[in-house]
């Protein structure tokens, strides 16, 4: 991601990572997009930079989105994929208006068990968070270590 970055914390360890799922409007802008992103990660000590990020699929042509997230890998995800994971915090609109009742929460934790593998540890960090028009959460994930030659 591009942009300045507040003073991060420490790095994922080695089998470990973190993905934001970020939800938007239509329209929204990179510097809103990058705002929240910015506040999310010095309010949580989070260096995001190597973060993969997910979305709803029909988000993925969004400019803003786009340009917000340059260097990163920018994953869509269908509507129907996002509808079938439990989140937290689940809303009525968001499934009224795209057909699932999270978009940020549910995108960061299916893209996160989706990098991480089976039987990997996924733990939603950072529960949604809205800004100006987009939303963000943010997953860790950290793969089982094998004991064993």
């Amino acid at each position: 991601m591009t942009g300045p970055h507040p003073e991060p914390g420490p790095g994922p360890e080695p089998g470990s990572g973190l993905v934001v799922g970020i939800g938007a409007r239509r329209g929204v802008t990179a510097g809103a997009v990058r705002a929240l992103l910015d506040r999310v990660a010095a309010e949580h000590g989070l260096d995001l930079a190597g973060a993969v990020v997910a979305t709803l699929e029909t988000k993925l042509d969004e400019p803003g989105l786009r340009d917000a997230v340059t260097g990163s890998t920018l994953l869509g995800l269908p509507a129907e994929v996002l509808a079938g994971v439990t989140v937290p915090h689940p809303n009525d609109r968001a499934e009224r208006a795209v057909g699932t009742p999270s978009v940020a929460e549910a995108a960061a934790l299916h893209a996160a068990g989706r990098s991480a593998g089976d039987g990997a540890v996924v733990t939603l960090v950072v529960p949604k968070t809205a800004g100006d028009g987009v939303t963000v959460a943010v997953a860790s994930y950290r793969r089982h270590r094998r004991n064993g030659p």
